[in-house]
């Protein structure tokens, strides 16, 4: 299909939904008013069919307590009319023709403890409630086909959920956080028989009675299993086998009761269906409440080499997770996971490279083992409602084999370099929270954290050509150029950090901390050659080889003051600190100086509906331990650097703005935002080239990078049909030096993606549009330009009971107009299953990359080069599988 023929039918889906929509419902209108004349929003308006096999139809009041109800012609509907206060009026309604409606209400003497916005969704301050069975059809298989059709929920690929725009941050189960809040594995194993509702939580703290005294922005989304569900053991497995010896073996088995609950997954598989991605890994932290969240900023470690690709040319994977959580008491919960992940992937990939000099032309091939586990324990020990304490402890462990074969040709000259590279590192950390209510005034909270980090990796390059010449002491005339790589990077981090919230009123408060953090990292690189006789040339003589020990503490002040006032939540303040660090290695290195860090926070409340964040701050961060080495190290086959012990401090002001408005009754979403960042000193890379080698340090720079990053989605539905716009872009600006000159970058990026979805009972729910990306560098003396459309179509169907089929397909339409390079391909995959109603067992055959597409491409660029890249991909996949349902 290209890209006139999709565009055509666009177009035809377009204008046959929308007459099809026009053509068989009427519109019932009106305003709901109080005695006075006055509007009463988010009114309910409930029309409930005659035919009993008919779904109830509901829609709110706006503001000015205007509704539409749309219902289908000639149906005989009850409609309820409904305000907190007031007494409900019922009529019934035979939809002929559209009709005008108004309604005055009587105040009631009855009063309720909750605002119900309509019957499938009710609001509890900040907290909004779905009742799922309003929303579902029958053939949802897992929660996040659940959460897709409810209003203003999204869910990504990635199985990242947003609720009207805002991310939600923990994921829980009847009030226990699933897997430590994870939205990933929630979303893709909890069975989607066993939701009863769906409760999004803002604001959301774990201890109940610090819910207002953050501003961490946390959105937690709770799912309440049905009652058949919560003493019982439920769950699927499921079998599949496909052609070319692919497999997938997965389960899924949950077990909850009032005070036990336990999940299981498991998968197996070689079709790079991946459970738990190493980005999954990373997300898995100690993770301490909202309250801290801005006093921590240290990094985790550097865990880069451990990262897989999303397209592989083969994938093993093998996976086992279990999740438990037991109130041993009603002061006392204990909880905890263990998880394991397997990953054995094959990569292929083919890359133009432009260095502005001259290009290259690489073949790289990989072979990756990855092997990571998290083992996690909670404990909650609440003696009041006024107290609570919590104690975490987590271990993560991780290795990894790389080898890896790369075929390097620059005009005639062909390089072939073997890389075999092993890693192995691991986490310990320990935290204890505790929170103390002590009056209605006044609540204090402290958290002392410890976390030890090891990360050991060993590299050996192979080859019989010339590398690294006049950059290494390399020995010459060798038949075999061998190199060994031993790098050790060791931390210990011990935080601490102590609240205080006065709440002098309802609108007035003031917040003071003070802490330390404290940072010890050893870095050691050793590197040497093994001669062809046996010996070893060890390159520790030659300014090679490093042992450094950096100490870094900083001890922080903070003051704040929030207050509301109409519409406004102001929080503004400030936090003082003293940073000292140390860096030794052969010389000693000791520094101190006083920070102050200023910041501001404007939250504009307009209605529930529609919101305007604004915030700034000025923020700072320190480089690693590797910046500081000042002893060459090899980070490559091709790149040698050196770090800088006279490194400070990276200084930038961080601003944004956040724009959101939802409205159900429109069936409207609209989110925008812009953030802006402005280093004022930062440390960045400085490089030299001699052909394809690199040698590499850093520098601290005056306004070394500024950038600017904006998106604007607008969602709309106009009756049976959701409209969809989604517009991007990044402007950067940043300075580089190369060869002893300082250049000028400028990077930008932007896409624009439209289309719509269908969502109607009995019909197909069909999603296509249109995605543009393009990308332009311009240094100081070249410029690229590439582009990329990917038209798409989804389709989900359910029909005849039981059977329910499903395609995407999209087209990639790429250019790279600096290189004068075009390439166009198809992905798709196809699934048809089968269950019969009250069985058990579902059928189900599928395809992955059903057109058997070799490979994609892409462009990407950096500092030092720009980047056309070949990535060859999992053949097509056919499979038939069987799957059990508990």
């Amino acid at each position: 299909m290209n890209l006139r023929g999709f565009r055509y039918l666009f177009f035809i889906v377009l204008i046959t939904c929308s007459e099809g929509a026009i053509s068989q419902m009427i519109h019932l209108t009106g305003y709901i008013k109080d005695a006075a004349n006055g509007p009463l929003p988010y009114a309910n308006i409930i029309a409930k069919s005659k035919d009993a096999s008919k779904n109830l139809k509901y829609t709110i009041t706006d503001d000015e307590g205007f509704y539409r109800l749309v219902v289908p012609k000639n149906d005989t509907l009850n409609i309820t009319v409904s305000y907190l206060g007031f007494k409900s009026i019922s009529f019934d309604f035979i939809a002929t023709k559209n009709t005008n409606k108004s309604i005055l209400l009587k105040q009631s003497s009855k009063q309720l403890n909750e605002v119900v916005i309509e019957l499938p969704v009710t609001v509890k301050g900040d907290t909004t409630i779905y009742r799922t069975d309003t929303f579902i059809t029958g053939e949802e298989r897992k929660l996040k086909n659940v959460l897709k059709k409810l209003p203003g929920v999204e869910v990504n690929k990635n199985g990242d959920v947003t609720v009207q725009g805002q991310k939600v941050t923990k994921m829980l189960v009847d009030g226990k956080k699933f897997f430590g809040g994870n939205s990933k594995l929630a979303v893709d194993h909890i069975p989607a028989n066993a939701v009863d509702k769906v409760q999004v939580i803002d604001n959301y703290n774990e201890v109940a009675f610090l819910k207002n005294l953050t501003d961490s922005d946390e959105l937690a989304m709770n799912i309440e299993l049905k009652e058949d569900k919560k003493r019982f053991v439920f769950g699927d497995l499921e079998m599949s086998k496909g052609n070319e010896e692919f497999y997938k073996t997965h389960a899924n088995l949950f077990y909850y009761s009032p005070k036990t609950k336990v999940n299981f997954i498991g998968n197996l598989n070689n079709i790079a269906a991946k459970t738990f991605t190493f980005k999954d890994y990373l997300n898995f932290r100690g993770g301490v409440n909202a309250v801290f969240s801005a006093n921590f900023n240290f990094r985790g470690g550097d865990f880069s080499q451990f990262i897989e690709n999303r397209d592989v040319l083969k994938s093993k994977q093998r996976f086992g997770a279990l999740n438990m959580t037991k109130t041993a008491s009603s002061k006392l919960d204990v909880s905890g996971y263990l998880i394991f992940s397997q990953s054995d992937e094959d990569n292929f990939f083919e890359t133009q490279n432009d260095y502005s000099s001259f290009n290259e032309f690489r073949k790289n091939k990989t072979e990756l083992n990855n092997l990571s586990g998290i083992g996690k324990l909670n404990i909650a020990y609440t003696p009041s409602d006024h107290e609570q304490w919590k104690i975490r402890s987590q271990f993560k462990k991780t290795s990894g084999d790389k080898v890896n074969s790369i075929t390097s040709l620059i005009n005639e000259d062909l390089d072939i370099i073997n890389t075999d590279r092993n890693v192995e590192a691991i986490s310990l950390a320990q935290n204890i929270e505790w929170h103390k209510k002590q009056s209605e005034k006044h609540t204090f909270s402290t958290l002392v954290n410890y976390e030890f980090r090891n990360n050991n990796q060993n590299t050996f390059w192979q080859t019989e050509d010339d590398i690294l010449q006049g950059l290494t002491p390399i020995t010459p005339n060798q038949d075999l150029l061998r190199l060994h790589q031993a790098k050790d990077v060791k931390g210990h981090v011990l935080e601490g950090v102590f609240k205080h919230f006065w709440e002098i009123n309802n609108k007035n408060h003031i917040y003071t901390s003070i802490g330390n953090k404290y940072l010890k990292e050893e870095f050691i690189t050793n590197e040497s050659q093994k001669l062809d006789d046996g010996s070893v040339n060890n390159f520790t003589t030659d300014d090679f080889g490093n042992h450094l020990n950096f100490m870094l503490n900083d001890l922080f002040l903070g003051l704040h003051y929030k207050f509301r006032t109409g519409i406004f939540t102001i929080k503004q303040g400030v936090h003082l600190h003293n940073y000292s660090w140390k860096v030794h290695q052969y010389s000693k290195v000791s520094r101190s100086k006083w920070v102050v860090l200023p910041d501001f926070l404007a939250k504009i409340a307009f209605n529930k509906s529609k919101k305007l964040q604004l915030n700034y701050g000025l923020r700072t961060s320190f480089s690693d331990a590797s910046k500081f080495a000042n002893r060459f190290y090899l980070q490559s086959y091709n790149s040698l650097f050196k770090g800088n012990d006279s490194l400070e401090n990276n200084l930038f002001h961080s601003a944004g703005i956040y724009y959101s408005r939802f409205s159900l009754f429109r069936g409207l979403m609209i989110n925008g935002s812009i953030n802006y960042t402005r280093q004022i000193k930062g440390v960045r890379n400085s490089v030299d080239f001699d052909g394809i080698n690199q040698f590499l340090t850093n520098r601290l720079f005056n306004n070394p990078f500024d950038q600017m990053n904006s998106r604007l989605a607008v969602y709309k539905k106009i009756r049976k049909i959701r409209y969809k716009f989604d517009l991007t872009g990044s402007r950067s600006k940043y300075i580089q030096e190369i060869d002893d000159a300082i250049k000028n970058n400028i990077s930008t990026n932007y896409s624009y993606k439209i289309g719509l979805e269908t969502l109607y009972e009995n019909f197909p729910k069909i999603a296509l549009g249109f995605k543009r990306s393009i990308g332009n560098f311009t240094s100081s003396n070249s410029m690229s330009k590439f582009a990329t459309n990917e038209p798409f179509i989804t389709i989900d169907y359910g029909f005849l009971k039981g059977f329910i089929v499903s395609f995407d397909y999209v087209s990639y339409d790429y250019r790279n107009k600096a290189l004068h390079q075009k390439n166009r391909f198809d992905v798709a995959n196809f699934s048809l299953s089968y269950r019969k109603e009250n069985n058990a067992w579902t059928y189900k055959v599928l395809s992955n990359n059903l057109f058997n597409t070799a490979f994609k491409r892409n462009s990407t660029f950096s500092q030092y080069l720009i980047a056309d890249t070949k990535t060859y991909i999992l053949p097509r996949v056919l499979m038939f599988s069987i799957t059990y349902n508990l």
